[in-house]
């Protein structure tokens, strides 16, 4: 399936030669596709509170933009050409986008985000711009005229909702038809725009800043520190100079912060917390029925398990992590658990009550379900 996917390349071949380091076009990369996600469909993602939407329009010389949940009535005052809409996570409400989005298994899920759906009928784009993360653009539908470049200035219109280069020259040119799809690395300057009405099908890639992964580190280790003591000065002298921040203080404080001490066991620990963690509009739905323990049991050997289309799991080592928390299970436990994970279902079968136990407390929150037939 991967060398479908990657226009005949291994998985090997492509992370060697192409990954973070230059773009592929791969002809008819994907075409089996159960049906087409039409713009109706669409317009009924982008009202929901728990998707993350935009409306991008170009008119007189402007960017506009207007964030979801989009009202359905609203495009009906759009004009016919010259606007995208574009909803993030769509695998997360439809299960054959995230069949789809699962197929990029060569990469670990933490490196894996979303597949996102933009629409536009003909002039439909949202500029010149780049990202700063892997992206792969799969065109579904219609046609759709890309122009990339190597270069990155970061020159952007000021004043712009959105990110977009205000210089942009190509330096190659593309018209990928459906089933088409173009791979790029990080900030890899590009733009599309539709020449029929059609869907692009983005599939990108998480790429948090150092910042962001060193600040939510600490927020971690608030959480799971406990230090000893408080300050105290009892060599203290008298002050000539009350107002001066002195250095028998600047010592003490030290000396509080030097506390401050992690290993490798708790970065594992916040890897598999931070990198399972959902999005904050994303909630899960427990079951309105909810089987009890045996009947869930019955149901899983008659029918398997999968894991909610929202659901993340992760694990390492002993520790399996699940939508930003730590699942306890029994040793016994981990081997089928860790499948799960890999796969996002069980199949059918009898397993042991320490398995079923760690399954049923995720079934309990909506994490995961007995797979229905």
């Amino acid at each position: 399936m991967h060398k479908q996917l990657l226009g005949g390349l291994s998985a090997h071949q492509f992370l060697t030669e192409y990954w973070q380091k230059k773009p592929l076009l791969i002809r008819q990369a994907w075409t089996d596709f159960p049906e087409l996600i039409d713009l109706p469909r669409l317009i009924e993602l982008a009202a929901r509170d728990d998707t993350e939407s935009r409306l991008i329009e170009y008119r007189q010389g402007k960017w506009l933009v207007e964030r979801g949940p989009l009202r359905p009535s609203r495009f009906d005052r759009l004009p016919d050409t010259d606007w995208t809409v574009l909803v993030q996570s769509v695998n997360q409400h439809v299960p054959h986008i995230a069949d789809l989005l699962y197929q990029f298994d060569f990469l670990p899920w933490t490196r894996l985000d979303d597949l996102m759906i933009s629409y536009a009928p003909p002039g439909g784009t949202v500029g010149p711009h780049y990202d700063s993360y892997d992206v792969f653009l799969l065109q579904v539908g219609g046609r759709k005229r890309w122009q990339i470049s190597s270069d990155d200035a970061g020159n952007f219109v000021e004043d712009a909702p959105i990110r977009v280069l205000r210089d942009f020259n190509s330096q190659q040119e593309w018209i990928l038809e459906h089933g088409d799809m173009l791979y790029l690395p990080p900030k890899y300057a590009h733009y599309g725009v539709a020449l029929d009405e059609g869907m692009t099908y983005s599939i990108g890639f998480r790429a948090p800043t150092a910042q962001e992964v060193v600040g939510k580190f600490l927020e971690h280790l608030q959480d799971e520190l406990k230090l000893e003591g408080m300050y105290g000065d009892p060599e203290r002298l008298p002050a000539e100079h009350p107002g001066e921040i002195d250095q028998m203080f600047v010592d003490k404080i030290t000396g509080l912060i030097d506390q401050l001490r992690w290993n490798e066991g708790d970065i594992r620990q916040f890897i598999g917390r931070y990198f399972s963690e959902p999005k904050t509009h994303v909630f899960y739905e427990t079951p309105e029925e909810p089987l009890d323990f045996d009947e869930f049991a019955a149901a899983v050997a008659e029918q398997g398990v999968a894991l909610d289309l929202k659901s993340i799991m992760l694990y390492e080592g002993a520790h399996i992590y699940i939508n930003g928390e730590t699942l306890e299970a029994e040793e016994s436990a981990l081997p089928v658990l860790r499948q799960l994970a890999d796969a996002r279902s069980l199949p059918a079968g009898d397993y042991n009550d320490d398995v079923i136990e760690a399954l049923y407390n995720c079934y309990d929150y909506g994490y995961l379900a007995p797979t229905k037939i």
